[in-house]
C-alpha cells in the first residue's frame, strides 16, 4: 500500500494548479503592424574611436543622434513572412570629442536604411551609408579640423530585437569620416569607428 502523505501532497498541488495555463516557451511580442510599415524613430549613442585620417591627434568621441525612420518604400516579402526592405533615413546628430582638438559637433545626416525582417518581426539586420554636413568648434589647432563648416560620411550596421510591440533595443558597428571637402589646406579629415547602442519607437 502506497503512504497516503505523497498522494496528498499531488492532490494538493493539482488543486493548486488546475486553473493556470500551460507553460509556454518565452517569445519576443509579434507587432500588429510589421515594424517595416510605421514610422520610427531611433534613440542612439556609443563609442568612435580614430583609425585612420590624416590628422596626427588621436581623438575619440560620443556620438547622440535622433533618427527618423519612414514606413517601407520598396521591399521583397517572402513566403516565410519574413521581408527585406527600403526605408529613408534622417538623422539629428550631436557629438562630443573626448580627445582631439575640437569639442563638439553639431549636424544632419541622410541615408537609405535596407533591412531584413524576420517573419513576426521579432528582429531585424540593417546596413546605413549615407552622409550629411556640419558645424564644429575648430580650435586653429595643428592636426586639428581646418573649419567649422565639416562634412560627414558614415556607414552602420546591426541588429535590432523586439522587446514591446511598439519598442525595441538596437545594437551595431558604426564608421564616420570628417572632413571640409578640401576646403582648407590641408585638410585633416579623420576617421573613426566604434560601437552603438539605442531604442527604437513604432508609431
Amino acid at each position: 500500500m502506497k503512504h497516503p502523505l505523497p498522494i496528498l501532497a499531488c492532490l494538493v498541488t493539482s488543486a493548486l494548479h488546475a486553473g493556470d495555463p500551460p507553460l509556454s516557451p518565452t517569445v519576443a511580442p509579434v507587432p500588429d503592424t510589421p515594424w517595416y510599415e510605421r514610422h520610427a524613430l531611433d534613440f542612439e549613442t556609443g563609442w568612435l574611436g580614430k583609425v585612420g585620417g590624416s590628422t596626427p591627434l588621436d581623438y575619440g568621441s560620443v556620438p547622440v543622434m535622433l533618427s527618423w525612420r519612414s514606413p517601407e518604400v520598396l521591399g521583397l516579402h517572402f513566403d516565410g513572412g519574413s521581408a527585406l526592405v527600403f526605408r529613408n533615413r534622417l538623422t539629428l546628430l550631436g557629438q562630443w570629442f573626448e580627445t582631439g582638438a575640437e569639442n563638439h559637433y553639431f549636424g544632419v545626416m541622410g541615408a537609405p536604411s535596407f533591412e531584413y525582417w524576420s517573419a513576426g518581426g521579432q528582429w531585424s539586420l540593417y546596413l546605413q551609408v549615407g552622409g550629411g554636413a556640419g558645424w564644429l568648434d575648430s580650435q586653429g589647432v595643428r592636426g586639428g579640423q581646418g573649419q567649422d563648416f565639416t562634412l560627414n560620411w558614415f556607414a552602420a550596421s546591426g541588429m535590432s530585437y523586439t522587446l514591446r510591440e511598439s519598442v525595441q533595443v538596437r545594437g551595431g558597428l558604426m564608421f564616420q569620416h570628417l572632413s571640409n571637402g578640401g576646403a582648407t589646406d590641408p585638410n585633416p579629415g579623420l576617421d573613426s569607428l566604434g560601437f552603438t547602442i539605442g531604442l527604437s519607437w513604432g508609431f
